[in-house]
């Protein structure tokens, strides 16, 4: 199934539980390569990932999305924001939760024994706050839990950001700390297991005399050499173990590095586009034509009180990850709160 390939590709060598907390929540995120830290947008979406995102004129903006991917599995997001005036505080509440559909339940002589209908799911509370005039910095707190049949788990982690926007220079920059935490309960006969945690940081830029926003962003920052060895499988010939040999200094610096850039046809007509270097190489093929591994892009209507969104992301050849999200307004902007 797509989910599992995604995931077990996103490893990294080492092992870690609920890695669908990896996955991109919303579409702007997606088009821009799944990993972006500083959009300068006001999408509700982004702050999932990045608290400190979450600002005062996101005031009871929702953004839900839903995707149906391949082998029946269906991925809902939901995603809520309240600004608190009074106390000078951003919150929002969210919840992202996958369904791998029905499966047959087998013994260990492949008897069928039932059907089983797994699932993750995540459930999100976040809070940013301003420091002076372009300071943000938030935190989010969230409880997973996962059922595989008899098999279930779930955690506590906690995210937490900072970031710093000049809106003179039109510029933005954020540090992410992610997933720090731990299971609560693991899987029936297993040990408890490491989070994904994550350090990211990055930097956006729009240009003054141009509609166009150009952003760079890096993963694993607390884990140089990111090279997934599959012990198993050789990226040319399929059958030998796959080494580390003659990987370069260049290379494994920019299997780190995500690129995005933004451009507005007008006020209301959005263009992304994205590259991750490191989906590309863990997905590409030897021995196949690869293409467009690693690309997305998407388009944005953004209009006063609704932001509509649709993403593509290449994983594989003939293997796409399609998404479309809908952001609206419930009530007036922030803008009048703050």
């Amino acid at each position: 199934m797509f989910i599992n390939y995604a995931l077990n590709a996103q490893t990294l060598g080492g092992n870690s539980v609920f890695n669908f907390l990896r996955l991109s929540n919303t579409p702007q995120l997606s088009a821009l390569g799944g990993i972006n830290t500083t959009p300068q947008s006001n999408d509700i979406g982004m702050a999932w990932h990045t608290p400190s995102l979450l600002r005062p004129d996101m005031h009871t903006q929702v953004n839900a999305v839903f995707n149906i991917l391949p082998g029946d599995i269906k991925s809902y997001h939901l995603m809520a924001g309240y600004h608190a005036r009074d106390w000078g505080t951003s919150f929002a509440l969210g919840v992202q939760y996958l369904n791998y559909g029905e499966i047959p339940a087998t013994d260990a002589a492949g008897n069928t024994m039932g059907q089983l209908r797994p699932s993750d799911y995540v459930v999100q509370l976040s809070a940013s706050r301003a420091y002076g005039e372009r300071w943000y910095y938030g935190a989010s707190l969230k409880f997973i839990q996962s059922s595989y049949g008899e098999y279930r788990a779930s955690g506590l982690a906690l995210d937490a950001s900072l970031s710093y926007q000049d809106t003179a220079a039109l510029l933005q920059v954020s540090l992410v700390l992610k997933n720090m935490g731990a299971q609560l309960k693991a899987y029936a006969g297993t040990q408890k297991t490491e989070l994904p945690f994550d350090i990211q940081a990055g930097i956006s830029k729009k240009l003054a005399n141009a509609p166009l926003q150009f952003s760079i962003t890096a993963h694993h920052l607390h884990q140089f050499d990111i090279l997934y060895e599959d012990s198993s499988f050789n990226q040319v010939s399929g059958l030998e173990p796959a080494t580390k040999t003659g990987n370069k200094f260049p290379e494994q610096l920019f299997r780190h590095v995500v690129l995005g850039v933004q451009a507005w046809l007008t006020d209301k007509v959005e263009l992304s586009a994205g590259y991750n270097h490191l989906r590309r190489k863990e997905l590409n093929i030897g021995n196949a034509g690869n293409g467009l591994n690693g690309f997305s892009l998407g388009v944005g209507l953004l209009f006063k009180k609704i932001q509509l969104r649709y993403a593509r992301s290449h994983y594989q050849r003939q293997l796409t990850y399609n998404q479309v999200g809908l952001s609206f307004a419930m009530t007036g902007n922030g803008h009048d709160r703050q």
